[in-house]
């Protein structure tokens, strides 16, 4: 092996591949955040098959460092309704909890995307799946209209300072190619 076998560039950063974090900043920074108690805890591992000694990934089995959204509070750059509460989390480790994203669980947890359970070769992937059906029947999670909430003006308010984001991104990337473009120049041209 080359010794440039072993190297790899960094991935060029674009401005613009930021706006669905953007996105999902806009709609979490709304989002209620209901707190379980101890006891609903319990209940949705035992609903699960886990205990507080056999906390694991709910999609994988690996060891859980956090907790998904099962449903996805973003769909399509807009808030599904679904809520932070226990009704709508599982436990989740952080392969499966980034590829999943946004993606319904188990159309993602059965395909080749990578890292999901499947791509990984994870064993008993349909009783992990069964599982979690009966976690999404075990109490129906809490569906909000925000905007019947806040006001149609106070919605179409927030919304347009998400576009005045995502077009303050754009702008910003069009003079970061410029900018990139001359640098580059500079630098064919060995005048450093």
């Amino acid at each position: 092996m080359s010794y440039l076998e072993l190297f790899r560039m960094p991935t060029p950063m674009k401005i613009t591949g930021r706006s669905s974090s953007i996105t999902n900043a806009f709609i979490n920074s709304i989002i209620p955040i209901v707190v379980p108690t101890e006891n609903k805890v319990k209940d949705a591992l035992a609903v699960l098959g886990m205990d507080k000694d056999s906390f694991q990934c709910a999609y994988c089995g690996v060891t859980a460092s956090e907790w998904d959204h099962l449903r996805p509070l973003v769909s399509n750059k807009k808030p599904t309704g679904y809520i932070s509460e226990i009704h709508n989390l599982v436990p989740s480790c952080g392969k499966c909890n980034q590829s999943k994203g946004n993606k319904p669980w188990r159309e993602w947890m059965f395909s080749n995307a990578k890292l999901s359970p499947k791509s990984r070769g994870i064993q008993n992937l349909e009783e992990r799946a069964t599982r979690l059906e009966a976690y999404e029947n075990w109490e129906l999670p809490t569906v909000v209209d925000f905007e019947s909430i806040v006001g149609a003006e106070t919605w179409a308010q927030h919304w347009a300072n998400w576009e005045h984001v995502q077009e303050s991104m754009r702008n910003a990337q069009i003079l970061a190619n410029e900018i990139n473009k001359k640098i580059a120049m500079q630098f064919s041209s060995g005048e450093f």
